[in-house]
């Protein structure tokens, strides 16, 4: 969980919700949680947002 939520740039309590609430894929042996890398690597390019550009109205360059 320390790992993961290193990686997130959590606290292992979102690692942990994030599992309760079945929005990452992990596997279960016997009582121990695991969570492949490439779940992580999913889940935040999932959530990632990208920047708007914007233009600015005001500096148009005269004709």
């Amino acid at each position: 969980m320390d790992q993961v939520a290193e990686r997130l740039g959590t606290g292992a309590r979102f690692a942990r919700r994030l599992i309760e609430e079945r929005r990452i894929r992990y596997v279960k042996v016997g009582r121990h949680v695991r969570i492949p890398e490439s779940a992580v690597r999913d889940y935040l390019a999932a959530h990632t947002v990208e920047p708007v550009r914007l233009r600015r109205a005001g500096l148009r360059r005269a004709a």
